[in-house]
């Protein structure tokens, strides 16, 4: 009996194994169709955030190219910028539109899976693109409380787009000899000295396209600034308003924002410690001295326009 026992009991469970090994079987395949979802899925979402970024670089580059004013062999630029930053990615040739100007940058490559062959895919083709739009500053802060004429602008670069280093002192008083810049008393407007109102209690001053901003009296900058910190744009490119009119008196005065340029700081005097050495000017004069330049502006302080007059520097905003 017992053998009888042993032996029944024995084929059950080889009936047992042969039935699990079925089952097993009949498993594996939507198994390897969850392990392609888990690993081959996730292999597309990262290949697509790296061509994501080569993309958004490429597209990054043939703007600041063409912003500055010579967009160059942009199909090589963005090839190369999809390459260095997916080197299995290929970039198609670069698509430039108007108003604003704009251009797009696509890239592509194929993903080769490890699990999802089992279920009839080999590959998918993965794509991304990048649209970065451009124009003249509209409105914004900048970084010192300063301002331009217009016409200093207009003398440096013939009224045209800023070109070459050759630097300038422009005087901010009365000490003012720049033809057709200033009233008759040489300054630009009385009491005023060209410095912003800083109300949001830094050395900084937010204006806007065809506004007024107001003058912060004193022959020094605002007590919002000290010397180290304007000392530390010395060597560096700002993007400062410039006024067209100008009007009223002292506490009072405006200037009327024309639009915005971009100015090569190498030295200032503003009175007091607020000189670098050697001084551009001396004794009651304030000055600045740089040169205006072109300059491709990729902060958000600052918004653009397609509308806003081109002066040679541009915002650019990565808008996909």
């Amino acid at each position: 009996m017992q053998r009888l026992t042993r032996r029944l009991t024995g084929r059950v469970r080889s009936e047992e194994r042969g039935a699990a090994a079925v089952v097993l079987a009949l498993l594996m395949v939507p198994l390897l169709g969850f392990a392609a979802i888990a690993v081959d899925v996730g292999a597309l979402y990262a290949e697509r955030a790296r061509l994501q970024v080569a993309a958004d670089a490429a597209a990054l580059a043939v703007a600041q190219d063409c912003a500055r004013g010579a967009c160059g062999d942009m199909v090589a630029t963005a090839a190369a910028m999809v390459a260095a930053n997916d080197t299995d990615a290929a970039a198609a040739p670069p698509v430039l539109s108007s108003n604003p100007t704009r251009v797009t940058v696509s890239g592509s490559t194929p993903v080769d899976h490890w699990f999802a062959p089992v279920i009839g895919h080999d590959s998918t083709a993965v794509s991304a693109s990048a649209t970065v739009a451009w124009g003249g500053p509209e409105q914004g802060t900048a970084v010192l409380p300063i301002t331009f004429s217009w016409c200093e602008f207009e003398q440096q670069t013939g009224g045209g787009a800023p070109s070459g280093s050759t630097v300038r002192t422009i005087h901010f008083t009365k000490t003012s000899d720049t033809v057709g810049c200033t009233g008759p008393s040489n300054n630009i407007v009385p009491g005023g000295f060209a410095y912003l109102d800083t109300p949001n209690g830094r050395c900084e001053a937010a204006s806007a396209r065809n506004t007024r901003s107001y003058s912060s009296t004193g022959n020094t900058p605002p007590n919002t600034c000290s010397p180290t910190y304007i000392s530390s744009w010395v060597g560096r490119t700002v993007l400062l308003p410039l006024f067209d009119t100008s009007g009223a008196s002292g506490s009072n005065a405006w200037y009327h924002v024309f639009g915005y340029a971009a100015f090569r700081i190498t030295g200032f005097h503003f009175g007091g410690q607020f000189a670098t050495s050697p001084k551009p000017c001396s004794g009651n004069e304030r000055c600045v001295s740089g040169y205006f330049t072109r300059f491709v502006d990729l902060s958000d302080a600052f918004s653009f326009s397609p509308d806003a007059p081109a002066l040679g520097a541009s915002v650019l905003r990565l808008v996909r």
